[in-house]
């Protein structure tokens, strides 16, 4: 869990990714609000209702019951899917990036201490 705060904080860090973080945050932020006072839902189901409406998961165990609430959602999953699927896709390649550097770092380490072994090995002799 740890390494994932601290991904997201590197990620959240680039200015590039941040516009599309916030933009994300204020997406699900938005529904919800609209979501709580228009349906009348608690927080956590209108927070719910927002993700999982976003991410295309849809339960079917929630759906707007006012007018109101189902032309916002039509509108929503029109904007919301694009912006929730970019956040998710850049925050993917962002991971995938440092992973590679990792690895990169890794091997390169491994390649230096096995030159390093070499060669003290060729001093004994």
């Amino acid at each position: 869990m740890l390494h994932l705060i601290k991904t997201f904080s590197a990620f959240y860090k680039v200015k590039a990714y941040r516009y599309i973080t916030i933009s994300a945050g204020f997406t699900i932020l938005s529904g919800t609000i609209i979501y709580h006072y228009v349906e009348g839902w608690r927080w956590i189901d209108s927070f719910y209702f927002s993700v999982i409406t976003l991410t295309t998961v849809g339960y079917g165990d929630m759906s707007p019951q006012t007018d109101f609430g189902k032309i916002f959602t039509a509108f929503y999953v029109i904007i919301g899917i694009g912006i929730l699927l970019g956040f998710i896709n850049a925050y993917y390649e962002f991971r995938r990036q440092k992973l590679m550097q990792l690895r990169d770092e890794r091997f390169k380490k491994r390649k230096e201490r096995n030159r390093n072994k070499q060669h003290s090995h060729k001093e004994d002799i």
